[in-house]
């Protein structure tokens, strides 16, 4: 191709790249280094019969020209990075410091690390399930009768078409007491007393399992159109010289879709990463909190939260992204390489 043609053929796409995903990061990263400006007080002196005092007041007038001078609020620097509700390093540095010095339960203590562990436990325990099970069930279909495939394909791909909110929300009422989940549970358990909901484990567990259950639908997609481009010259080779049908899988299948496999990874890495619908669905925070989460809480508009916090949280979460797939890609660099 032409280096004129493919400049007009990629402009569409850099200029939607450079506008809507650039621009906003620099954008966060921009305003993660300032906070809002301090109210400016004045002392004004009262009297009355008995005398004169003097107090502190807002000069709401000061305050409004500061913040329209300089928008952005006060520069920070890296200090909403190492704030306590975010890296902690003079919290982390008095709890080394102290008799029972740094543990798991004083580091989960604080906010940041706290939905840290969460995020972390649900991205690294999902995306394989979802992977596994994925590929399991396109084998499972791929082998079916054409006659009943497609109500099959129909009826694997529902998690995936329900609007997750809606779907989280109807596991939510089956895990109530009252629910037929929840119901089973008891029953088993033989403790009438015993909630998903009110179990800090349980909970985590729940938010997991529905986090497989919604995601599965898309590693399956991916990895059934896969199964559709496997030599079938070379799987009959295969039989032919002995293999069974899982050495084939094994073998043959397997390596083919190795490509596919690195993708269906690097999407769930990213997407369970910013884990964030199932905890409000939930209402699941007093157990369970994420990254996105606090970004969400810090852009409730309480009065005690600020931009600067949601900004900070959410440079943070991308460098923690980077992180995860940093390995992957570094490997899928050196197969390509390798190949070439």
């Amino acid at each position: 191709m032409p280096h004129r043609t493919f400049f007009w053929f990629v402009l569409p796409s850099v200029l939607a790249i450079f506008v809507f995903i650039a621009l906003p990061i620099v954008s966060v990263v921009i305003q993660s280094l300032f906070i809002d400006h301090e109210q400016v007080l004045v002392e004004v002196e009262t009297c009355d019969p008995f005398g004169c005092s003097v107090e502190l007041q807002v000069d709401a007038s000061a305050s409004a020209k500061l913040r329209e001078e300089r928008p952005l609020g006060r520069f920070n620097f890296f200090g909403t990075y190492t704030n306590r509700n975010h890296l902690a390093f003079d919290q982390l540095g008095e709890i080394w410091q102290s008799p029972g010095g740094l543990t798991i339960r004083s580091l989960l203590d604080l906010p940041f690390y706290r939905a840290l562990s969460f995020t972390l436990t649900y991205t690294l325990i999902v995306t394989p399930l979802v992977v596994i099970l994925g590929f399991f069930i396109a084998l499972g279909i791929n082998a079916l009768p054409g006659l009943i495939k497609g109500p099959v394909i129909f009826a694997s791909l529902l998690p995936m078409i329900i609007t997750p909110l809606i779907g989280a929300l109807v596991l939510f009422w089956m895990i109530d007491t009252e629910g037929i989940l929840g119901a089973l549970l008891q029953d088993l358990a033989n403790d009438p007393n015993l909630s998903l909901k009110a179990s800090v484990p349980l909970t985590w567990i729940m938010l997991i399992v529905y986090g497989v259950w919604h995601s599965a639908p898309f590693a399956f997609v991916v990895f059934y159109a896969g199964l559709q481009t496997v030599p079938q010259d070379t799987v009959e080779s295969a039989r032919i010289d002995g293999a069974n049908r899982w050495q084939c899988v094994r073998f043959v299948t397997l390596p083919h879709l190795v490509p596919l496999g690195t993708f269906v990874i690097m999407m769930q890495l990213m997407d369970n990463f910013r884990v964030f619908e199932p905890i409000v669905s939930f209402n699941a925070s007093a157990s369970a909190t994420s990254l996105s989460w606090i970004i969400f809480n810090d852009l409730r508009g309480d009065p005690g939260q600020q931009f600067s916090s949601a900004g900070a949280t959410s440079v943070l979460t991308i460098l923690g992204v980077v992180v995860l797939l940093l390995p992957i890609m570094r490997r899928a660099w050196k197969d390509f390489h390798r190949k070439v």
